[in-house]
């Protein structure tokens, strides 16, 4: 399923953590070098303009940190263009590097597309290995943007340890444990323990309300959680194969033919209304979600919302995006110096206070912003902790050119499961047929 940490839309974040407010010596200076202060600007007023191109919310502009680099660098102003969706942003991104032309100064690219953009189109982007410290970047982070010869084409912004968010409310009226640590015993053998715990809620549900939204969902925690997912090593296509796909299918198969999950494709608008409304008692959590939850849920659920640990024992990711550099810029040198500042450990740390996307550099974790980081919306649950510890844990998975492609056919045969009925064979067939004509 083609699930981008953000979603649908941008929007100022309701799920604003509770920490220590970052000093502005210590949040300006992080990263920045008087090299970038380049006079040669094509500009009219004299500055230099970055264009800075990206999809959902990336957490800058409510961190306040185009604001503040541009404080910083009075020859330099920043332009954020923002694609709402990422399924819609990816196919442009691949028209402007194919022609050449239209591209930003700086690019986000989401994480199951960069395997295709490092395979594919490598020679497009600025090696950041010589201008970023790629040590500070959890290892795996570091290696899926690090091509076969050793370039590092993205400097990792966030990733997405997973976890799960529950209506503790719900819960309660459904004879089920509230307490994070209680619930997150009660799935502590599995996604099989989901299912069942989604079966007794279902017993005292109150009216109206299900247990999951997204049997798709479910399935992408479930992948997520496996170093091999959708190929192998090898590069080759291992989908149909894998235990752990096949896994993930049946239970997603099982959640919708127990009609436990409301079957609303996340981000989409029924979605974002199920959540206003209430009627969806869990989410799959990786931790930009924290943030989705809060802003469609609203005022009237603070409080109401929890998070505990995520299914099983194993750790897993979910998500998460780089900031590349094309090598067709006028101000790649200004471009690169950039994004060396908005990854820099203090930057992330804004960001994950002000949206809750949690950062990939690892020096952050120490930062008071993220170690003390707690939400108050999910009833002050501690996310920096949470989200740190898994972090340092998630396995290695090997990507592959078209994991967001067979994400998307996954995401929408399950949901003709659960909207429409379709028998499971016919749907996991007419995914399959979908996939092997686009993977060829």
């Amino acid at each position: 399923m083609r699930i981008t940490r953000t979603g649908g839309g941008r929007g100022r974040s309701a799920a604003v953590l509770t920490t220590s407010v970052l000093t502005a010596s210590a949040l300006l200076l992080t990263g920045c070098s008087s090299d970038s202060d380049s006079s040669d600007s094509s500009e009219s007023d004299g500055k230099i303009t970055l264009k800075v191109s990206d999809y959902g919310q990336f957490g800058y502009k409510e961190a306040g940190l185009f604001e503040k680099y541009e404080e910083l660098h009075p020859n330099i102003k920043v332009e954020e263009e923002t694609t709402s969706t990422e399924q819609d942003y990816y196919p442009k991104l691949l028209q402007q590097l194919n022609s050449g032309s239209g591209l930003g100064d700086v690019v986000g690219v989401e994480v199951a597309r960069i395997k295709e953009v490092v395979d594919t189109q490598a020679d497009k982007f600025v090696d950041l290995k010589g201008s970023i410290d790629v040590g500070q970047w959890l290892d795996w982070k570091a290696k899926q943007a690090t091509t076969k010869d050793g370039a590092v084409i993205g400097a990792g912004t966030d990733i997405g340890p997973m976890s799960l968010c529950y209506r503790r409310d719900l819960f309660e009226k459904a004879g089920l444990p509230t307490e994070r640590e209680e619930v997150g015993k009660a799935v502590d053998g599995g996604w099989e323990d989901y299912i069942k715990l989604g079966e007794q809620y279902k017993e005292k549900a109150p009216e109206g309300t299900f247990f999951m939204d997204s049997a798709s969902a479910m399935f992408n925690g479930v992948v997520s959680s496996s170093e091999e997912q959708f190929y192998n090593a090898e590069g080759e296509p291992i989908y149909k194969e894998n235990p752990t796909v096949q896994k993930a299918w049946d239970l997603a198969a099982e959640a919708a033919d127990k009609k436990l999950s409301q079957g609303v494709p996340q981000f989409q608008d029924p979605w974002k209304a199920a959540l206003r409304s209430g009627s969806v008692a869990t989410v799959v959590c990786p931790a930009w979600m924290a943030n989705q939850i809060s802003l469609y849920s609203g005022d009237d659920f603070k409080g109401k919302w929890d998070i505990t640990s995520a299914p099983g024992k194993t750790a897993a990711n979910w998500g998460g995006s780089f900031l590349t550099v094309p090598k067709s810029g006028e101000h790649v040198k200004e471009a690169t110096e950039l994004v060396k500042w908005l990854t820099a450990p203090e930057q992330q740390a804004a960001v994950f206070k002000a949206v809750g996307i949690f950062p990939s550099n690892q020096a952050a974790y120490e930062l008071p912003e993220v170690k003390d980081g707690k939400l108050p919306y999910f009833n002050n649950a501690p996310v920096g902790q949470l989200y740190a510890e898994e972090a340092k844990s998630i396995p290695v998975a090997v990507l592959g050119a078209k994991d967001g492609t067979i994400k998307d056919s996954v995401s929408t045969q399950i949901n003709n499961m659960e909207q429409r009925g379709t028998d499971p064979d016919k749907a996991w067939e007419a995914a399959t047929e979908t996939i092997d004509k686009a993977i060829g």
